[in-house]
């Protein structure tokens, strides 16, 4: 699994910040012009691991989301209006494939299972930590362990 910072991703910090203020964590953005109109696609989490997301969460990101990325773009685009911009948020969904070794520390606390190469089985647990090499999973028992990104096949997001 590759590691591709959020901060490569076109918008992400700035839209970062905004999304925290309202209460939940940005997992996953793209911007993406075609035929004039820019689409958004944005992925959110709650803050507290506990909670899931409902219609009214991602309606309230989708709000300063968008006025958000309405800035960001007129800056490059002068006159350009809401009415062009197509946008869709989200929750992780039940089982969301980890697509992106830095959504790890989007899921802090959560629980997830990543397919570990060195034991050919899913390994589960909470991410007690993840920085740019690898994500530190707690199972059941406390224990803890180590699994460094280059060694994970695919791994998923378990909502509860």
């Amino acid at each position: 699994m590759e590691y591709t910072s959020h901060d490569s991703v076109p918008y992400f910090s700035d839209c970062l910040s905004v999304v925290k203020d309202v209460g939940f964590t940005l997992v996953e953005l793209q911007v993406v012009p075609q035929s004039g109109i820019f689409h958004v696609s944005a992925v959110i989490a709650a803050s507290d691991p506990a909670k899931n997301i409902g219609v009214s969460d991602c309606s309230k990101v989708h709000h300063v989301l968008g006025a958000k990325i309405l800035a960001l773009l007129q800056k490059e685009k002068p006159g350009l209006t809401e009415d062009d911009i197509s946008m869709e948020v989200s929750s992780p969904g039940t089982e969301r494939n980890i697509k992106n070794a830095a959504e790890f520390e989007s899921f802090l606390g959560r629980e997830i299972r990543v397919w570990d190469k060195n034991v050919s089985d899913w390994v589960r647990g909470k991410i007690k930590s993840a920085n740019a090499e690898e994500v530190v999973l707690e199972d059941e028992t406390g224990a803890c362990k180590t699994v460094k990104y280059g060694d994970i096949a695919k791994a998923k997001f378990i909502h509860n």
